[in-house]
């Protein structure tokens, strides 16, 4: 831990957002992953509740089920169900409404976490070149009276924040394409879902979900 926090010293101040940007990141891919587990175990709970339970003209039954759920999925329903009587046009802008807004909440903070992995590195090789210069203008001080000792330790010191900006980004560059597969995979699925409530309440046949 104390050689860690040497390199973070040795690497100047542009290591503190670095350092910043890798806490966010983990903060962000903690967060999505419970997020995502938890909606995943929703979503299968409530359609397991739902099959066999929601019914055509038993609209007020079906959404009392949808409200006791933490499912977007159940959310999506709900907005649907809600909307029956308007027609279906209606009903069906409801749910496409109510899937935006459903898919917006798993992508949250998503954004940010492409950002840490596109900003960590601009932040390391910006670290890196004002360390460059310091090295340098240590050289035209000392009038060129140095050994390579002292130009290799400033030039490894200025390397570090590239070190640490690429050591951020590239997890953090996996863990948002991790997250937005898992988001995805979950948002097809809602989608797969929707499609079928729609078909049972034009069609009436209840063996479709």
């Amino acid at each position: 831990m104390s050689l860690l926090f040497d390199f973070i010293q040795r690497g100047g101040l542009l290591m503190l957002p670095i350092v910043l940007c890798s806490i966010i990141g983990l903060a962000i891919f903690i967060d999505r992953s419970v997020r995502l587990r938890r909606s995943a175990r929703a979503n299968a709970a409530f359609l397991d509740q739902i099959r066999g339970n929601i019914r055509v003209g038993k609209i007020e039954d079906s959404l009392e089920i949808c409200k006791s759920s933490q499912s977007p999925i159940a959310a999506v329903f709900a907005a649907g169900l809600r909307r029956v009587g308007d027609g279906e046009a209606a009903t069906r802008q409801a749910i496409e409404d109510a899937g935006r807004k459903e898919t917006a909440e798993l992508e949250k903070h998503l954004g940010g976490l492409a950002t840490i992995a596109g900003g960590a590195p601009l932040l390391g090789f910006l670290g890196t070149v004002l360390g460059m210069i310091g090295a340098f203008q240590t050289v035209e001080r000392l009038g060129g009276n140095v050994n390579a000792s002292v130009l290799a330790g400033g030039i490894w010191q200025a390397l570090l924040t590239t070190a640490a900006g690429l050591a951020v980004a590239v997890p953090a560059f996996f863990a948002h394409n991790f997250l937005y597969d898992r988001i995805q995979s979950q948002v097809h699925a809602m989608e797969e879902r929707s499609r079928e409530l729609m078909l049972l309440l034009v069609t009436g046949d209840e063996s479709i979900l």
